[in-house]
């Protein structure tokens, strides 16, 4: 078995099990000559090129799985929702959903044909073969949702949460449209290969703890749920210590932990939970006698949990040496 699936089962295995969220582009040359030309929902959706991005970064760093490189908008465009990724700004929905009637108008919105995922995520598991494992990935229905309601990236999501306590009922039928559409995506890609799957909160940190069991949890659990028994589920989001033992509660073998809380007061939160993270991006451009200590300290943290898979506690940085990453997995592997 691979160390990241061992480490998912709740073991520890010899050595530490690594990857790193947004390893695939971004800080790659051979992912930006890659992309040349591209719009990057183009490239999600374009089989050869979305299996290649997806696969650098384990040839490059010797990483311990691969993520499939794919976008939070993906299963909206594939279900024929108007949406553009803006350089600069990030994803812009032409038409935000602020009214019951918007709700109705992009629940009937349903993927039809997913066979671009499909054949992406064949080509790389052909390649990974056993040893190394291929993540899925989606987003979770708050954060679709977010972006759904505000057109676009919001720093406090004033129209989502004022949107899901002026008419809940509205809101509940968008999460769980959004919810079913995360889960068949999942499903698209664990049918072809995937042997984990992560889902991707990005901003439920801005919710209260009462509004995400009120009015978010249950919808992120139809997500888990959908892929339940199948392969191994990881749960991350962004500022969410507050809701950590939450977060657990929706079916989940283990949990992402931001860059915001030590690995140690997670395994307090959520005993019994395998954990994933947590290195600060920022420690990768911090010189490497910094990022070697800092590394040192979020493994030894990762010892409170039951099993440990090492990670950033959010994505790699455009700007970041690819040379850091591969000396960094080199790193973690000895230890």
């Amino acid at each position: 078995m691979s160390s990241l699936l061992s480490a998912l089962g709740g073991h520890r295995p010899e050595q530490l099990p690594v990857w790193f969220m947004r390893q695939a582009g971004r800080s790659l040359p051979e992912y930006k000559a890659a992309r040349k030309g591209t719009t990057i929902l183009e490239a999600c959706l374009k089989p050869e090129l979305a299996a290649e991005i997806t696969l650098q970064p384990v040839r490059r760093h010797k990483v311990d799985a691969a993520i499939f490189f794919s976008d939070i908008m993906t299963p909206l465009v594939l279900a024929g929702v108007d949406v553009d990724i803006k350089a600069g700004i990030g994803p812009v929905i032409e038409n935000p959903v602020r009214t019951a009637a918007d709700v109705d108008r992009i629940v009937a919105h349903r993927i039809e044909d997913a066979s671009a995922i499909t054949e992406a995520v064949r080509l790389v598991v052909a390649e990974l073969g056993e040893r190394t494992p291929l993540i899925g990935f989606a987003g979770a229905p708050f954060t679709l949702a977010a972006y759904l309601v505000e057109g676009r990236g919001s720093r406090d999501h004033l129209e989502a949460r004022a949107m899901m306590h002026a008419d809940p009922a509205a809101w509940h039928r968008l999460l769980d449209w959004a919810a079913e559409l995360s889960g068949q995506f999942l499903n698209v890609q664990v049918d072809a290969g995937a042997r984990a799957v992560q889902l991707f909160d990005s901003w439920a940190g801005a919710l209260s703890r009462a509004d995400y069991v009120d009015r978010v949890q249950r919808h992120s659990a139809k997500v888990m749920a959908a892929v339940q028994g199948r392969v191994p589920r990881i749960h991350f989001g962004v500022g969410t210590r507050h809701l950590l033992s939450d977060m657990a509660e929706i079916g989940v073998e283990a949990l992402g932990i931001d860059y915001r809380t030590p690995l140690d007061e997670a395994a307090w939160l959520v005993p019994g939970v395998p954990l994933q993270g947590n290195i600060d991006p920022a420690m990768l451009a911090a010189g490497w006698d910094a990022l070697e200590a800092h590394t040192r300290d979020v493994v030894e943290r990762g010892r409170q949990a039951p099993a440990h898979v090492v990670n950033l506690g959010h994505g790699v940085p455009p700007t970041t040496d690819p040379e850091v990453i591969t000396d960094l997995v080199a790193l973690i592997h000895e230890l």
